[in-house]
């Protein structure tokens, strides 16, 4: 008896096996079998009035590469050196394309931007690149952005640099094998088995032939994330337009769809989709933590970023991406092709996976398969420059109805003052710096910041996540200057700084205007935006002024540079 009730276990332990694997390859056939039978029926297929191209005509058709599986692209590095953020739960955060048949026509505006001549006017004249108004501002062979940066403010050095203020330092034992860089848990279903041989093998080639993206990460020191004059940040902008994309994955936490994509020279770049066209406006009734995160704000926020010479943004582009070539043919997330729709209006549309907005109703659609993007560099993969994540000490409550301490206690400062980092050094002046920034954009949205771990507390924080800027332009956020206005300290260079930007000759929204030109989805921002800017820009001074009354200027101003006639020096 007991020798037949073994065998009857063992006989449906079997089965139960059998089973589990049947069910395992069914699951795992499903994309394919969908992707089947949508190209075996005809009536499936897009007859879309815009004119879709031969993608997105065959949208269910399978598409077959050599060598590899039917249906799905070849399998492709997916980290090599980088990352984006070390914290999962980081919220990481538009004009539409209706006029992408006029594509040549901007093209030759950009070439005549590109000889300081002047973009041709449009039927719009909101919008920045459009209007009379650019041809008063920008005579031909003149550019304001080189006058800015042939000021001597704009040619202040930084100290000598030792082989503990450079993140890598490449004459020493390490050399950048992408080996040490193992998957992180961004990786989705699908991503899993890299073939190692098909990393780039950096490791024993010279500096000048690393691709742009690794450059810029060799640049890194204790005082910039580039140099002013480095020509690898102009390399690494146009690489991000016009890379090839040989893959693409969700990356994990936030609460809205980014991707991770990656190039053909093993770049990788945070995709953050536009959602909403550049004159909409936050509805007033809304929290800053509902707001959706912008594109177009990362793009604008990395230029306001180097005209304020902070350099602390990584450098972002915008670019036009094709939905269906460039996202759903190569990604191998299945949880992210499943998510890929053909809209009424016969426009291709996805949503992914995320905490809020990925669903039907929050479906990003393309016109048909074309949609905006801003495509931010990585930074270096934290395995080999780890970063720290702080709480911003000015951190919002994220609560509808209770309100952080620093809303409520008028001398919230003097306690911040006494607290690590901030009690020494210059942790106290980067976060002025930030609010300055985050007010002149109309960023709610800063409740942690990070800093390179190397270089401990002295060093500058990292202006990541800018999504939730620019979504008001009749409004201007008062509460994002409580920081300036409870501890009334600034430094002179970014004191100085700011005063030559309100000037005429030097007016920041006609700076920001003719860098955001050079951008391949310009124009970036509506022009109130603009106008905000400078708005914002006289309010922030009035703070720093008002704080000169109260105290003295020797107690507000702290002096990091020394002017003699026409020579600047640091003290950093």
């Amino acid at each position: 008896m007991k020798m037949i009730l073994v065998r009857k276990f063992r006989v449906l332990i079997l089965m139960v096996f059998l089973v589990a694997c049947t069910m395992h390859i069914m699951i795992d056939l499903l994309p394919k079998l969908e992707r089947r039978a949508t190209g075996t029926d005809g009536n499936t297929e897009c007859s879309c009035s815009h004119g879709l191209n031969e993608e997105t005509q065959g949208w269910g058709k399978q598409r077959v590469n050599s060598g590899a599986e039917s249906g799905w692209p070849n399998k492709h590095t997916l980290r090599i050196l980088q990352d984006f953020s070390s914290d999962p739960n980081s919220n990481l955060t538009s004009h539409s394309l209706e006029k992408i048949a006029g594509m040549s026509d901007k093209n030759e505006a950009f070439k005549k931007l590109e000889q300081f001549g002047i973009s041709e006017d449009h039927n719009n004249k909101q919008l920045i690149q459009d209007g009379s108004i650019n041809k008063q501002r920008l005579g031909k062979g003149y550019s304001r952005l080189a006058l800015l940066f042939d000021h001597p403010l704009y040619k202040i050095p930084i100290p000598d640099l030792t082989e503990d203020d450079v993140l890598f330092n490449v004459k020493s034992d390490i050399r950048f094998n992408p080996k040490v860089a193992e998957p992180q848990q961004w990786q989705n279903e699908g991503n899993e088995g890299h073939d190692e041989e098909e990393f780039l093998p950096t490791g024993e080639t010279s500096v000048d032939s690393y691709p742009n993206w690794l450059k810029f990460h060799i640049g890194i020191n204790r005082y910039e994330l580039y140099s002013r004059d480095n020509p690898v940040v102009a390399g690494l902008l146009q690489d991000l337009v016009t890379q090839k994309i040989t893959s693409v994955a969700m990356k994990s936490g936030g609460t809205q769809l980014k991707l991770i994509m990656t190039f053909q020279n093993y770049g990788q770049t945070l995709f953050k989709p536009m959602k909403q066209t550049r004159e909409q406006e936050t509805p007033p009734d809304f929290f800053y933590f509902s707001d959706f995160e912008r594109h177009n704000s990362e793009i604008a926020a990395f230029h306001l970023d180097r005209i304020l010479d902070f350099r602390r943004v990584p450098p972002i582009a915008g670019r036009l991406v094709n939905m269906t070539k460039e996202i759903r043919d190569v990604t191998r997330d299945k949880k992210l092709w499943r998510t890929f729709f053909i809209s009424p209006a016969n426009n291709i549309c996805f949503y992914g996976e995320c905490s809020y907005y990925c669903t039907t109703e929050h479906a990003l659609c393309g016109k048909p398969d074309q949609i905006e993007a801003s495509l931010a560099a990585f930074l270096p993969d934290q395995s080999l420059a780890k970063r720290k994540t702080w709480r911003s000490p000015w951190r919002r409550s994220y609560h509808k109805r209770k309100k952080a301490e620093w809303e409520v206690d008028l001398d919230y400062c003097e306690e911040v003052k006494q607290t690590p980092p901030y009690n020494s050094g210059t942790r106290l002046l980067d976060v002025m710096d930030m609010t300055i920034f985050d007010f002149l954009i109309g960023n709610m949205d800063r409740h942690h910041y990070e800093t390179f771990e190397k270089f401990g507390n002295e060093t500058f924080i990292i202006h990541l996540d800018n999504g939730r800027g620019f979504g008001k332009y009749s409004h201007d956020e008062l509460s994002i200057l409580v920081p300036l206005n409870q501890c009334c300290r600034i430094r002179k260079s970014t004191y100085l700084r700011l005063q030559l930007l309100a000037k005429e000759e030097y007016k920041l929204s006609y700076l920001m205007e003719e860098s955001l030109l050079k951008d391949s989805i310009a124009p970036v921002l509506y022009q109130p935006h603009l106008e905000a800017m400078d708005r914002r820009l006289r309010i922030a001074l009035k703070a720093v002024n008002d704080c000169i009354e109260k105290k003295n200027y020797n107690d507000v101003v702290e002096n990091d540079i020394d002017i003699d006639i026409n020579t600047i020096t640091s003290k950093r």
